[in-house]
């Protein structure tokens, strides 16, 4: 188990954990990142991630991606 900010460009991974406080763990469910689901990473940009959750891109800090466990 991994941090999403140190996943590979074009690697499809699953999601098994998102850390943090209550907020931001509902922030990220709304964003449509939920335990067991699928996101890939297009692209990093100075330490952001442009990923792929579902049908989506969304733009995620290095600081949200450091609490997303893959």
């Amino acid at each position: 188990m991994m941090p999403l900010a140190f996943a590979n460009v074009n690697e499809t991974n699953i999601i098994k954990k998102i850390g943090g406080l209550a907020e931001t763990k509902k922030h990220l469910e709304n964003l449509g990142f939920n335990v067991g689901g699928e996101v890939k990473v297009i692209s990093t940009i100075g330490g952001n991630l442009i990923v792929q959750v579902k049908e989506s891109r969304v733009a995620v800090s290095k600081e949200m991606a450091m609490k997303i466990m893959v």
